[in-house]
């Protein structure tokens, strides 16, 4: 991709861990056994990196949920029909849908954004107008989803609203998303940046039974058969990321751009959107609180595009999806829930949430052994 919309530059630097043996010694000195509160005391950690703090904080946490139609949808790799993308949405402006919910409860202001549905909602309280594509993008069974141009306006759009919570005090950001069809287009990014075989990325969806699982997989290996200039990608191991968690190994230059060469084609303006969204929350130094597979997807683009991304994030939970528990084994990451969750929208973000707040809160509240005259272990 050489045009001038080809790479949109992030500058995501990796945590500063100057802080670490300072906060895992505070960590440490709390009345209890050392290790004791377990993943809590991870999160802990890696919040205080995050915010370079030894008081770690939420403030003012946001849920983005980005939808847009897909152009495949028709051809039939989805349970639903497309309309139910747009029917969603207006849902979630009702406050209807399971994440406003989730997020009323969590405390996190819910911000829904059309990043390209197949239908006109016109001017709407609540809703971010951020449309690439009147009509969605186009059919990835016939050539490109989007054009270069449109990938770098979403992504764009994305970025834009993640650097406008962080002028508001957010520092803590969860991503969703909501799209019929957005499963394949997940899986089909998720085979080509891994390397997994298309066929351990390809799962159920909203629901498909056995004979819809098979044409989703014969529709989505047609699309990888229609792609005569797919990208040489390494699929190099993963290594030890700054801040102790797994990384790409990025070992070509091209890798970020071949990632969006992917995402042109097979992706979604809003998966697009998330991946902009990502990255600039990661360059303001905001904690990513990841969802699903179809998120996941779209912080596997960005996290070729910066490998540093990853020190932001913060697995929400591992779904029912086939290939998510993959792509997170991929990444490194380990989910902090395991609900057999498989909806979407950032619900498994807001499920997370107060997770960050115990850990911010036992931080700041829980007392030391010398401050509450407590002794120590003696051997």
């Amino acid at each position: 991709m050489h045009s001038p919309y080809a790479c949109p530059r992030f500058a995501v630097t990796p945590v500063d861990r100057s802080l670490a043996a300072e906060l895992q010694g505070m960590i440490d000195q709390k009345t209890k056994p050392q290790g004791a509160l377990g993943r809590l005391e991870e999160l802990a950690l890696q919040l205080g990196l995050i915010q370079h703090s030894l008081a770690p904080r939420i403030a003012n946490p946001h849920v983005l949920v980005c939808a847009g139609d897909h152009g495949a949808a028709r051809a039939g790799v989805s349970a639903f029909p497309q309309e139910v993308t747009w029917q969603m949405v207006e849902n979630f402006l009702a406050g209807g849908a399971a994440i406003n919910v989730l997020a009323r409860q969590a405390g996190m202001k819910l911000v829904v954004a059309d990043a390209g549905v197949a239908h006109d909602f016109g001017p709407r309280e609540h809703l971010v107008d951020a449309k690439v594509g009147a009509g969605g993008t186009a059919n990835y069974l016939e050539g490109a989803a989007m054009s270069e141009a449109q990938c770098a306006v979403a992504m764009g759009h994305g970025a834009k609203l993640a650097r406008d919570f962080a002028a508001a005090g957010c520092n803590v950001i969860g991503f969703g998303e909501m799209g019929i069809g957005n499963t394949a287009s997940a899986s089909l990014i998720t085979h080509c940046i891994t390397g997994l075989p298309l066929a351990d990325c390809v799962g159920r969806g909203t629901g498909l039974d056995d004979a819809g699982l098979e044409r989703k997989r014969a529709l989505l290996a047609q699309a990888m058969a229609a792609w005569p200039q797919r990208p040489p990608f390494s699929h190099l191991p993963l290594t030890e990321g700054a801040a102790g968690r797994g990384s790409p190994h990025l070992g070509k230059a091209e890798a970020g751009p071949d990632a969006l060469r992917v995402l042109t084609r097979f992706g979604g303006f809003e998966i697009a959107m998330l991946a902009g969204a990502m990255l600039a929350a990661a360059e303001a130094r905001m904690t990513l609180l990841i969802d699903g597979f179809i998120v996941t997807a779209a912080l596997l683009v960005a996290a070729q595009m910066s490998p540093a991304i990853l020190d932001y994030c913060v697995y929400a939970h591992c779904s029912n999806e086939a290939g998510h528990r993959r792509q997170l084994d991929w990444l490194g990451g380990r989910p902090l829930l395991d609900l057999g969750l498989r909806l979407g929208e950032g619900t498994g973000a807001a499920l997370a949430l107060p997770l960050l707040n115990a850990a911010c809160a036992f931080m700041n509240e829980m007392a030391s052994f010398e401050s509450a005259g407590v002794s120590e272990k003696t051997g």
